[in-house]
């Protein structure tokens, strides 16, 4: 009996505390029910004109119809306002440098350096100079967009969780979401050629030319040949180096991980309907929610839909199709901003122009810090842009970018919904106020198109490709490209067009384009030659190149890393791996992430003595861009094994080889697995998580996507990182939607009780042909 009463006593305790559990989670369970979107019912806004309906299928996907535009995009703004509101919030802070007054002095650094921008000042601004009819979608938006949130019946869960109130949506917040897409794709600091200017004026001659060549037999632009191979420099690499030095290592990622895509277009003469078959997937971070909410409306005085990835935040279809017309993006990758060196006064107050010597124009910006006393940020500027920075030697740097303009950032995006032709909607390209993109058009006709969407600056007294002074008036930007002069590409006669982050023009186009840091071309040249292997093309043959996982780059790799290891018995099970890898990157494959690791820790190596003289300069000094183009330099130092540019660390070749492939196995073996185990899909496992996340781990448990192995690399058309890839995946020819596909990471909704959260995530992994037309309505909404 008296060990009885213990035992009873621990066994009342243990239920106290389960049925708490039970309590607290059915508590936050009720809880989070109250932030759930609104699926059925009437709703009477008192504050359209027309009244809006909002079907939705199991998936999620709304079909909005109106016979106002105006209230379409009230419609848009309540869905967004609904189930995206969060995401908006971070979207406009981010680019508004406001992130701190919201998470505290995590997001300190980042305010900091994005305030010197003046993004909220500068999308005010915009707003005021948008055309009526523009300016009128944008308002019904806005209503919409807090109509939606006011209609939840609590404020979306993640406010809770950070003890603040979400504040409503205002027009300027809708631009400021264009500037986020900016501050992903484009650096905001001008980094590509900040680093080049530095590797140019620092490097000898001849070894610039051999480790950051323009271009090469990877390259597969839409204008214009490959480049020529590299020669070999005649300076020895040992030369950058003081007997003192201790030669520096960075990892080395991915060479061609960059927020980019792939898009492309097949006319006509190519498929058996006679229409254009496009196809788009933009590569970007993956984060739940995904950054794109799927929509579709009736376009007024059509009897068509619009169909459309759209970016919450705004009124607008970003990509889709019309039922004339359907159109892509990919990141250019061109250069989009100049750095201005500045000449500064002795006593540093005054700076020089072509009228002569001028004091800056300093503001005072006020960064308001969850938790913290409020910051002032001095931002110093110049006729030609902020201050952002200084270069090499220390001379102050200012920054002259399409994004601080008025073309910079607008709604021109919309008139796409009524274009007719790929004519049509290529004329649209210098207008549209985006971050700047290949736009791939094609349109019911059969009809194919590429141009630059974005404003295009008209240098004059340079080529942009180098910082230098714009104080004698001979170098300036003289407004910007009209239709006339923008590059474009209509209906070629091979009836193909491609493009995938790398070059797409040469001679003149090029120079009017510029170089932001192109992707090698190897996955552009693999989407090119597969275009080229095929007469006529579906949906499906279409889709099936998007999910193309071919390893075409590390082929020879593969077979030198296989001949490197020949008749050593002491790495048997890795030749065994090597001779078994398939040729894909594939999840299962051992062999792959071998040869692609090795190949990387090769280049870290290689490369080792450039890094540690550069940063004798410049402390912080990384590769960061300049590095996508070092695959001709590391293959010809890899094949031909030149003694004078041997890193001093290593007594050969055959050394440093072996020490690379023993460092991968290494950190491969950390983990505990055999080596049959250390597939690629073990490294390249998805995280698709909150942003919250990152450091609350708890919501993790209730948001995050599956951690899924991905098949999938940086340099082939399925691009895949466990943080980066296709945030959507389209086929559509225009005219015949029932047709198209769609795929979408993640799911439609941010609210993990949703029954759209998630919803579609499978097909994306899995790649299944899902469509991009909404389904059957099983949830209707009218609001009068």
């Amino acid at each position: 009996m008296a060990r009885t009463a213990p035992l009873r006593l621990t066994a009342r305790v243990l239920i106290i505390l389960c049925a708490i559990a039970a309590l607290l989670l059915a508590a936050a369970w009720l809880w989070l029910r109250q932030s759930l979107p609104l699926l059925d019912g009437v709703l009477h806004t008192g504050q359209l004109e027309e009244p809006v309906s909002i079907r939705r299928d199991a998936q999620g996907i709304p079909m909005i119809v109106s016979d106002s535009r105006a209230s379409i995009a009230f419609g848009l703004g309540f869905l967004h306002g609904q189930e995206r509101f969060f995401q908006m919030d971070l979207l406009r802070r981010n680019s508004a440098g406001e992130l701190s007054a919201l998470v505290g002095p995590a997001a300190l650094e980042h305010d900091r350096e994005v305030r010197v921008h003046q993004f909220r000042k500068r999308a005010e601004r915009n707003v005021a100079a948008l055309p009526r009819d523009h300016r009128e979608v944008l308002s019904h938006y806005v209503k919409g967009v807090n109509y939606g949130l006011a209609q939840l019946g609590s404020h979306p869960w993640e406010y809770l969780l950070l003890g603040k109130e979400p504040r409503p949506w205002t027009e300027a917040d809708s631009l400021l979401s264009v500037f986020s897409m900016y501050l992903s794709l484009q650096s905001p600091i001008g980094k590509f050629e900040q680093r080049d200017t530095a590797l140019a004026d620092l490097l000898p001659g001849d070894l610039y030319g051999f480790f950051f060549p323009e271009g090469g037999n990877w390259d597969a632009p839409l204008v214009g040949e490959a480049r020529g191979p590299v020669s070999l420099p005649r300076t020895d690499i040992a030369t950058l180096l003081q007997a003192d030095d201790t030669i520096a290592y960075q990892v080395m990622e991915s060479d061609d991980q960059v927020f980019g895509s792939n898009n492309w277009v097949v006319g006509g003469a190519l498929t058996e309907h006679g229409g254009a078959i496009l196809a788009d997937d933009m590569h970007l971070g993956l984060d739940v929610p995904n950054i794109w909410y799927r929509a579709g409306w009736s376009i007024p005085g059509t009897d068509r839909k619009m169909r459309a990835a759209t970016l919450p935040g705004g009124p607008i279809a970003v990509v889709g199709s019309n039922g004339r017309i359907a159109w892509g993006f990919t990141n250019t990758m061109g250069d989009w901003g100049d750095l201005v060196k500045i000449e500064v006064s002795e006593d540093g107050k005054r700076y020089r122009t072509p009228d002569g010597w001028t004091e800056f124009s300093i503001e005072k910006e006020r960064i308001m810090v969850k938790g913290a006393v409020p910051e002032t940020l001095e931002v110093r500027k110049t006729i030609w842009g902020p201050v952002v920075g200084s270069d090499h030697r220390g001379t102050p740097l200012a920054y002259r970018w399409v994004a601080h303009d008025i073309r910079g950032a607008n709604l021109n995006l919309l008139q796409m919904e009524k274009a007719e032709s790929a004519e049509e909607a290529l004329d649209l390209g210098p207008q549209l106020g985006i971050p700047h993109q290949n736009l791939v058009v094609g349109d019911s006709d059969g009809n194919i198109g590429w141009t630059v969407g974005g404003a295009v600056p008209r240098r004059v007294g340079l080529d942009g490709s180098r910082s230098l002074s714009w104080a004698d008036g001979e170098a300036y930007w003289d407004g910007y490209l009209d239709n006339s002069e923008q590059p474009r590409v209509y209906n070629p006669p091979s009836n193909r067009i491609w493009t995938a982050n790398s070059r797409v023009m040469d001679g003149p186009r090029l120079a009017v384009m510029g170089n932001h840091g192109y992707a090698l071309g190897a996955r552009q040249q693999q989407i090119r030659d597969a275009l080229f292997a095929a007469d006529s093309f579906t949906e499906q043959d279409l889709l099936e190149l998007q999910l193309d996982d071919r390893a075409l780059f590390l082929e020879r790799w593969q077979q030198q890393l296989l001949a490197l290891l020949d008749r050593n018995e002491d790495y048997a099970d890795v030749r065994r791996e090597l001779e078994q890898w398939g040729g894909r990157a594939s999840a299962d494959s051992v062999g792959y992430r071998i040869v692609r690791n090795y190949r990387l820790k090769f280049l870290e190596m290689a490369t080792a003595p450039v890094l540690t003289y550069m940063r004798r300069f410049q402390e912080d000094f990384s590769f960061g861009p300049m590095k996508r183009q070092l695959e001709y330099a590391a293959w010809e130092m890899n094949s031909t094994e030149p003694a004078h540019l041997l890193n001093p660390d290593f007594e050969s070749w055959r050394a440093l080889k072996f020490t690379a492939l023993d460092r991968v196995l290494e950190k491969m073996a950390a983990s505990g697995l055999p080596l049959a185990e250390q597939t690629w899909g073990v490294q390249n496992t998805a995280r698709i998580r909150h942003p919250l996340g990152r450091a609350l781990a708890p919501v993790n448990w209730f948001t995050a996507m599956p951690a899924d192995q991905l098949s999938g690399d940086t340099h082939l058309p399925r691009a895949q990182s466990p943080t980066t890839g296709a945030s959507q995946r389209m086929v559509v020819a225009p005219g015949r939607e029932e047709n198209a596909i769609f795929h979408m990471a993640t799911g439609q909704s941010a609210h993990p009780l949703s029954p759209f959260f998630g919803n579609g995530h499978h097909d994306w992994v899995e790649g299944n042909p899902s469509p991009l037309v909404e389904g059957e309505p099983v949830h209707r909404l009218t609001l009068e």
